[in-house]
């Protein structure tokens, strides 16, 4: 590793960081759709896959307006929300009460990627890429309307749906 003697090298950093974790939620959210039994949750997971493989490609466009390599690296945290998100999906539960975990899965995801993008425009900003700003507030805008959406989902009625569950086995 070449080390971190820069802004731009931090930035870079952050920019690999960010394209390894849409890599492996790629991957992780077909499952994640397949489990919820809730119709409009699966809907939401399915939308959200759409959405971020255009984040990847956002990404890539970054990385070529750059010409930085954002392959390569790693991101430690999604790999351990993604192993959360299976086990999880593993978990003996009824199915709206895993909708609910489902859930909370997700936003933990996409408070992780809000984190990463308001930090990776930050930098940008600072660093002058005017460009590189406005896709990354793009993605930015678009992580915070999936968890508003989680949010609206979970309070309009999966919660309730799960806390149904636990009072008919009391």
């Amino acid at each position: 590793m070449a080390g971190l003697n820069t802004l731009q090298d931090l930035f870079e950093h952050e920019l690999k960081d960010l394209y390894s974790a849409e890599k492996q939620l790629i991957a992780a959210l077909p499952r994640m759709a397949k489990t919820a039994s809730n119709e409009q949750l699966r809907k939401a997971f399915e939308s959200h896959l759409k959405e971020t493989e255009g984040h990847k490609e956002r990404l890539e466009k970054i990385g070529e307006i750059l010409d930085a390599k954002l392959t390569g690296h790693t991101c430690a945290a999604m790999k351990g929300l993604v192993e959360e998100a299976k086990d999880m999906i593993a978990e003996d539960a009824p199915d709206e009460v895993k909708d609910v975990g489902l859930i909370a899965q997700a936003q933990r995801v996409e408070h992780y990627e809000i984190s990463g993008y308001g930090t990776a425009r930050a930098l940008a900003e600072r660093l002058g890429h005017a460009e590189v700003v406005k896709l990354l507030e793009k993605t930015l805008q678009e992580e915070k309307n999936a968890d508003v959406k989680l949010t609206k989902l979970a309070l309009g009625g999966i919660n309730d749906e799960a806390a149904t569950i636990e009072n008919e086995s009391r």
